[in-house]
C-alpha cells in the first residue's frame, strides 16, 4: 500500500475533546487502529490516541462517505497509523456517546501482518518489554505513566509551593558516593569514572546554597539482583533541606506524599480503574517507630527474633506487613548499618538519626539527619574503611559554612508500581535495566 502524507491535515482534537453536543461539527483526529469489524452494511473501527479511543463508522446507505473511504476500512490492519477527517454524530450506542462519520482517512503508516502483542491478550513480561513500544500502546500500561505523570507534578508541585529549589546533579562522578563496589566504571577520556549511585553529596553542598533543593533524576546501582523490586538504573526522587534534621524531612514528606496522592485520585480515576486499584491516602501525621520497637513489635506478634544491629529481612518484612497497615516509618536505625553522611545520635552514638519509609512491607525511602561537621564526617568515613582524600572535592563544601541538614531518597518505580497493582517493577519503567535487559 502506498502511504500518505500529511500535507495539510493536522489533528483538531483528541478524543477527549470530542463530545454528543459536538454532533454535526466536522473534525480531524488521529492515532492507531486498534479493531475493525464488518457487519454487512456497517464498517467500523476503533481508532486510540494518548487521550482514549472512539469509534469511526461508515454506512452503506450513507451517500456522505466516499466509496473509497469505505472501502478503506476494510483494509485496515491492526495500529496503523492513521488521520481520519469527519463529522461528529450522537449515538449513544457508541462508546462516549459519539460516532466519527469519515470523508477522508490518510494512511500514514502499516504494521506487521502478526503482531506479537495485541490488547486483551495476556504475554508474558519479556515479550512485552521486548516489544515495548508496542506494549505501551496497550491500556494498562499507559494506564501506569500517565499516573507516573500525574505523581511526578504532583511532587514538584508541592515542593515548588514550599520554598524548594529544583536541581540537577551531575551522574558521571569520580568517586563513589557512598563508598561500596556497586558502581558502574566508565572511561571517561584517560581515566576511570563512574555512573552516579546516588545524588546524595551534591545535594547536600547545594543545601547549602538553596537550603531546600529536590531532585528527580536517574540513579546507577550494580548490583545483580533480580528480584521483582530491584533496577540497575533508578528513577529517584531525592530531596534535602538546610538548617533542619530528620524530624523535619519526616513532616514535609508525608505531606508531599499525601499532596501527591490526593493529586492522582483527583486526575486518574480511570485509569486507577482501568488497572482495579483503589488509592489508600493516609491520614497525618504517618506512625512512627524506632528500629527498637520494630524488633520488639516482631518478636512479640510475628514471632520473628532479630538480634539488636541486624538488618531486617524481606521475610521480616512481610510478617510486620501482616501487623502494620498503611505507611509508617521505621526510624533510629543502628548507626553501624547506615552511610558515612548519616548522623549519629548525640545521646547514644550506637544509634543514628535516620528513618525508612514503608507501605507495608516495601520500603520507599530512606533518610535522615546528615552530618554537618567536617571532622565528624571525616572519622565516620575512616570507620566505613573509606579514604577521605577520595571526598576532597565534597569535604571541601564543609569548609564554607555548612549548615545542618536532613534529607531522603524515595524510588519512583516502588512507589508506581505499589499503587498501580503491577506484579513487576519493571512494568512501571518505560525502558527498564536489569542485569539481564540492556534493551531496548
Amino acid at each position: 500500500m502506498e502511504l500518505d502524507n500529511l500535507e495539510d491535515w493536522r489533528k483538531t482534537h483528541y478524543t477527549s475533546e470530542i463530545t454528543p453536543d459536538m454532533d454535526g461539527r466536522e473534525v480531524i483526529i488521529g492515532g492507531w487502529v486498534t479493531k475493525t469489524k464488518d457487519l454487512g452494511g456497517l464498517t467500523f473501527f476503533n481508532l486510540q490516541d494518548r487521550e482514549g479511543s472512539c469509534q469511526v463508522t461508515a454506512k452503506d446507505d450513507n451517500p456522505d462517505i466516499p466509496d473509497e473511504v469505505r472501502s478503506l476500512i476494510t483494509e485496515l490492519g491492526t495500529m496503523w497509523a492513521v488521520l481520519v477527517k469527519g463529522k461528529v454524530r450522537e449515538e449513544g450506542r457508541a462508546p462516549g456517546g459519539f460516532e466519527i462519520i469519515p470523508i477522508g482517512i490518510k494512511v500514514l503508516n502499516t504494521t506487521l501482518q502478526q503482531l506479537p502483542l495485541v490488547e486483551g491478550q495476556k504475554a508474558e513480561l519479556d515479550t512485552r518489554l521486548n516489544n515495548r513500544v508496542l506494549d505501551l500502546r496497550l491500556r494498562k500500561s499507559q494506564a501506569i505513566f500517565k499516573i507516573q505523570h500525574e505523581m511526578l507534578f504532583g511532587f514538584r508541585d508541592y515542593f515548588n509551593q514550599n520554598h524548594f529549589t529544583e536541581i540537577s546533579t551531575p551522574k558521571i562522578i569520580g568517586s563513589a558516593t557512598e563508598g561500596g563496589t556497586e558502581l558502574f566504571p566508565i572511561i571517561y577520556f584517560d581515566q576511570e569514572a563512574f555512573l552516579s549511585q546516588s545524588a546524595q553529596l551534591y545535594k547536600e553542598q547545594l543545601s547549602s546554597v538553596f537550603e531546600n533543593v529536590y531532585e528527580i533524576a536517574f540513579c546507577y546501582r550494580a548490583e545483580k539482583s533480580h528480584t521483582k523490586r530491584h533496577l540497575c538504573e533508578i528513577l529517584v526522587l531525592d530531596l534535602e533541606m538546610a538548617f533542619a534534621n530528620m524530624n523535619d524531612v519526616l513532616e514535609t514528606f508525608e505531606e508531599a506524599l499525601v499532596h501527591t496522592l490526593e493529586r492522582i485520585n483527583k486526575e486518574c480515576q480511570p485509569e486507577l480503574k482501568g488497572l482495579q486499584q483503589k488509592l489508600f491516602i493516609p491520614e497525618l501525621p504517618l506512625p512512627r517507630y524506632t528500629y527498637t520497637e520494630i524488633l520488639d513489635l516482631l518478636e512479640r506478634k510475628g514471632k520473628v527474633s532479630i538480634e539488636w544491629g541486624e538488618d531486617i529481612d524481606t521475610e521480616a518484612y512481610r510478617k510486620l506487613d501482616k501487623i502494620l497497615k498503611g505507611y509508617y516509618y521505621i526510624t533510629h536505625w543502628p548507626t553501624e548499618q547506615k552511610p558515612f553522611y548519616i548522623m549519629p545520635s548525640r545521646k547514644d552514638p550506637k544509634v543514628s538519626e535516620s528513618f525508612d519509609l514503608q507501605m507495608g512491607w516495601l520500603e520507599l525511602a530512606s533518610g535522615g539527619t546528615r552530618v554537618h561537621d567536617k571532622d565528624i564526617l571525616i572519622k565516620r568515613l575512616r570507620e566505613k574503611d573509606l579514604n577521605p582524600k577520595s571526598f576532597e572535592g565534597h569535604l571541601k563544601a564543609f569548609d564554607f559554612g555548612m549548615p545542618p541538614h536532613a534529607g531522603l531518597g524515595f524510588g519512583i518505580a516502588r512507589f508506581l508500581t505499589m499503587i498501580t497493582g503491577a506484579s513487576d517493577i519493571r512494568e512501571a519503567v518505560l525502558y527498564p535495566r536489569t542485569p539481564d535487559r540492556l534493551s531496548p
